[in-house]
């Protein structure tokens, strides 16, 4: 294999765990509509039901961080180094969420039950939005300059400097929070969708879980659609290596429109990803009693997903743009780890479609017993 096939293969897993991710947040999803629930039996239902994916998720996104530092390091080092508040934000969110799966009914909680519902809902809307600034950051670019030779420097051996608000600057990009707030929707939705197949037995909770999908589903696609917008006519930066090792790196207008044409598997990719999430929300909110909505609408997101990180990175299109020095701009074949590591790292992930098949098998073992009203206050799985 060559070191480019290599690169261009990361890039493609890198994306797999990606689309994953963005999948599994309908828990966070879940819990951003903890503190409009009526009812604290309501609200157990929510937390019983998105309590038995939370791991996969959380697995999920710790896989994809380690995936990107071993393949893509200098990424990671400029990214999470430099946009420290926004990365920081993102991991407490996380971690508050695992505190509150764990202690929010545990005997001798002083908190009380409702600080952990609030501290999920925190996580269910601040992950979702950061998360989807992160990724935007990918089109739209982040201030920060790389200077490689720093490294030979005792004195400042730091090769990424980055804004001095280190962050917060991305956060507050309103391009980036279009992505942001549609991520956010699109997980209430695929939650709506995916207790609609989960908790059985509740005519009231059922319907009103499709008209939050419904809702919901509506505030995605004006959002998606403003961002499809953006990113079509944003430019991009087209990053070229000559024979002397000189790089040549070119603003080029159009730069996201141009990929999905050239790239045209991508585009059907994204078409595909669009019609399914279409067709998932629309025949659940037609349907007297439909619920397999949400394996369309995941199915959907994951196409759309992926092909959104092919036009972000292939086609010698800089992954990374940089703002504030275009040359320092951050592509698959310059961010990448070395030959030998892509090498060795590929032998070992021939194991991930048995970890796929893994998640699998676990998602079906705990979807086998369906949530009622009745069984819950005697369920063994509660949180």
């Amino acid at each position: 294999m060559t070191y480019e096939y290599l690169q261009n293969y990361w890039w493609l897993l890198i994306s797999v765990l990606g689309g994953i991710l963005v999948c599994l947040l309908f828990v966070q999803g879940g819990q951003s509509m903890l503190l409009g629930a009526r009812s604290k039996e309501r609200r157990d239902l929510i937390v019983n039901s998105m309590g038995r994916k939370w791991e996969l998720t959380f697995t999920t996104l710790v896989t994809f961080g380690g995936a990107f530092f071993a393949s893509f390091p200098l990424f990671y080092s400029t990214s999470f180094g430099g946009a420290y508040w926004l990365w920081i934000l993102i991991l407490f969110s996380f971690i508050v969420q695992a505190v509150s799966y764990e202690y929010r009914n545990k005997k001798g909680n002083v908190y009380g039950t409702h600080t952990y519902d609030v501290f999920l809902f925190i996580n269910g809307c601040v992950g979702c939005i950061l998360l989807g600034v992160a990724v935007s950051m990918f089109f739209f670019g982040a201030e920060f300059t790389v200077r490689r030779g720093n490294l030979l420097d005792p004195g400042s051996p730091v090769i990424s400097q980055w804004a001095p608000t280190h962050g917060f600057e991305a956060i507050f990009n309103w391009r980036n929070l279009v992505l942001g707030v549609a991520v956010l929707f699109l997980a209430r939705m695929q939650a709506a969708l995916y207790m609609m197949n989960n908790i059985t037995d509740d005519p009231d909770f059922f319907k009103s879980l499709k008209q939050k999908a419904l809702i919901n589903g509506g505030i995605f696609v004006v959002f998606f659609l403003t961002f499809l917008a953006l990113l079509l006519t944003a430019w991009g930066y087209t990053v070229e290596s000559n024979h002397d090792y000189t790089v040549n790196v070119t603003i080029t207008p159009y730069k996201y429109f141009h990929n999905f044409v050239d790239l045209w598997w991508a585009g059907a990719t994204l078409l595909i990803g669009v019609v399914a999430v279409l067709f998932g929300l629309i025949k659940t909110v037609l349907s007297k009693h439909w619920t397999k909505g949400i394996w369309f609408t995941g199915i959907g997101t994951f196409l759309a997903v992926i092909s959104l990180f092919w036009v972000a990175g292939y086609n010698d299109t800089a992954f990374y743009p940089s703002l504030t020095d275009p040359a320092s701009s951050l592509t698959i074949r310059n961010a990448s780890s070395s030959e030998f590591t892509l090498t060795a790292m590929s032998y070992v992930s021939i194991v991930i479609p048995f970890v796929l098949a893994y998640i699998a098998y676990v998602w079906h073992s705990m979807d086998k017993k369906k949530l009622t009203p009745e069984e819950l206050e005697n369920t063994s799985h509660k949180y």
